[in-house]
């Protein structure tokens, strides 16, 4: 059930979850941790509520590589853009030309490769470890952070409820959700993800007369055979505010119900979408045996709910404009977007017009923190 629950502050207690299957009364859940063992229905399986930074829990991603979409951001372990106050979990974009100057975005270079385990560059994808800068393409113009839980919590099916704040800010681009641990079908999009929520800060950024920007929160699930045939579209759900009151105002509960036999999402209690493949799977639902003849079904061996049968880790990230997310077509209030999807030089463009996009970050004002993704709590039941 979709709602709001009342617990008792953890920080990771898939130990207790487990212990707790040996007390009377216990049923079993359909619920799967990575840790194995047998989860009691209803257990409180993974709750952070962010007292602090714990870094045995959240591993940062160190890398350029712009999660396939060439993003504009740098992932680092820093303080600057990642830590904890007044138990809130922020993650804060920063100016790489602040720690390196300006000139070494079109001259520098980038070498993420850390001599320390806890250094190590996380994704070498998209030049993601090492980039030299010249004037047509600039290095990543803003530093940001993205956390996981691959190493510490791992789980299959579950109800999930992330309490955030969205940043404000143009070309802002937070997101809560899951990756798969094993890519048990392959790789990306066959194995899947689950977006629990994802937004975008621009206060006004409109499509069709719709405010696709601070007011809008989506909700998707991403699954195909392969990158250029994903059926992300027939698992996508919105929901917007009333106008003047986004979803950078106040925080909010983005929720997710995930069983063996549907997934649906909600906010604040309120279900958006629900998605039941039938018994032909997402392949069917897909409708990919029509789409691409003669592909095999990378699920052929999995549940109908495959690929989202395996267990998946929990990400939280900020990222940054990048040549997928915002339509070159959404007339954006405060002018128009610096860069195209199709532009060769999309981060140059994008840091050319920082006179036009920088003021909304307002990083001048409280510590910038109203360009945070901004984190409550994170928690998972067994169901």
């Amino acid at each position: 059930m979709l709602g709001a629950k009342q617990v008792g502050v953890l920080v990771l207690v898939a130990t207790f979850a487990i212990n707790s299957s040996l007390q009377q009364g216990c049923e079993p859940s359909v619920t799967k941790l990575g840790t194995g063992g047998t989860v009691c229905k209803g257990a409180l399986v993974f709750s952070d509520e962010f007292d602090t930074l714990n870094l045995d829990t959240w591993q940062h991603e160190i890398t350029l590589a712009g999660g396939g979409n060439w993003e504009f951001q740098m992932y680092y372990n820093n303080r600057s853009n990642s830590y904890t106050k007044d138990s809130k979990l922020f993650i804060r974009p920063g100016l790489t030309s602040d720690q390196y100057g300006e000139a070494f975005l079109s001259s520098g270079v980038l070498n993420l490769h850390g001599g320390a385990p806890a250094d190590e560059c996380t994704n070498p994808s998209f030049y993601g470890c090492e980039r030299s800068g010249n004037p047509t393409n600039l290095l990543n113009p803003i530093k940001s952070a993205r956390l996981r839980t691959i190493n510490s919590f791992t789980f299959q099916y579950g109800q999930v409820e992330v309490r955030a704040k969205m940043p404000s800010g143009d070309w802002l681009w937070p997101a809560a959700w899951l990756l798969p641990a094993k890519n048990a079908y392959g790789t990306w999009p066959s194995s899947g993800e689950i977006d629990i929520t994802e937004s975008r800060g621009n206060l006004n950024l409109l499509q069709d007369g719709k405010n696709i920007g601070s007011e809008m929160s989506g909700s998707t699930l991403h699954f195909g055979p392969y990158v250029g045939l994903n059926a992300y579209e027939k698992a996508h759900w919105e929901k917007s505010t009333a106008a003047g009151q986004g979803f950078d105002k106040d925080f909010h509960n983005f929720q997710m119900d995930w069983t063996p036999d549907f997934i649906r999402f909600g906010i604040d209690g309120e279900e958006i979408g629900r998605i039941d493949p039938g018994v032909g799977g997402f392949w069917e639902y897909g409708g990919f045996a029509a789409d691409a003849p003669g592909v095999e079904n990378p699920w052929r061996f999995g549940t109908k709910m495959a690929p989202f049968d395996q267990q998946f880790y929990i990400v939280l990230n900020l990222a940054v404009g990048g040549v997928a997310y915002f339509p070159d077509t959404a007339v954006n209030g405060n002018g128009g977007k610096p860069w195209l999807n199709t532009s060769p030089q999309a981060a140059a463009d994008f840091w050319n017009g920082r006179g036009q996009w920088l003021p909304t970050w307002n990083l001048d004002v409280n510590e910038g923190e109203a360009a945070a993704l901004q984190i409550d709590y994170v928690k998972v039941w067994a169901l």
